[in-house]
């Protein structure tokens, strides 16, 4: 199995439509997967990770998907109010922070710097591999409540993936929203409502 190491993805990767520092990702598996019941009985809380091994490029995809990706034309594969779809997610890795662009499916390069130290207060978060920041924008939906009721919809979506993989995984509101939110840089207007840490 390809594991999911950017450096490496970057060198030999080439890419006709998007710039060379951002990531096409494989089409996301929509098939197969732990019946519905049996992932919410499997679904929990992990905060120890691996700080070696990672998901695939398969993986990836198919995570992002389930946690904001485009189920539909036009809709996603949660629910926001007033489809409003104010919610962005952030892929932070060691080698850098790319945004998810959920309807080409490819990771946006944010920076190449490792941000990992302001998504987390908790010395594991800041050492595994993968963490997803997710965002929301008060221009899209001023409404706090029903922000953090969309970014709780992106959470159980990686719950219940992770669940249904076998892959740990913990939601966190104990990070640094300032100093990720510039290092993510982030609009006035958007800040970061969750992270959550995902791997093995």
């Amino acid at each position: 199995m390809r594991h999911f190491i950017i450096a490496s993805m970057l060198a030999v990767m080439s890419f006709s439509s998007c710039a060379a520092s951002d990531i096409v990702l494989p089409q996301p598996q929509k098939t197969g997967g732990m019946p519905l019941m049996e992932a919410l009985s499997n679904r929990k809380s992990t905060r120890e990770f691996s700080t070696e091994k990672r998901l695939s490029e398969q993986q990836l995809s198919d995570l992002l998907w389930a946690a904001c990706g485009f189920n539909r034309e036009d809709k996603l594969t949660i629910p926001t109010a007033l489809n409003k779809q104010e919610i962005t997610i952030y892929v932070i890795a060691p080698e850098g922070a790319w945004l998810y662009a959920a309807k080409e499916n490819k990771l946006v390069e944010v920076t190449t710097e490792d941000v990992r130290e302001y998504s987390a207060a908790q010395d594991f978060a800041k050492k595994a591999p993968l963490n997803i920041a997710i965002v929301s924008d008060k221009e899209l939906m001023p409404n706090d409540i029903y922000a953090g009721t969309d970014a709780g919809a992106v959470m159980q979506n990686i719950y219940l993936w992770c669940a249904s993989n076998g892959i740990g995984t913990v939601t966190r509101g104990s990070f640094d929203k300032d100093g990720l939110a510039k290092a993510l840089n982030l609009k006035p207007s958007q800040r970061v409502i969750l992270v959550q840490t995902v791997g093995y």
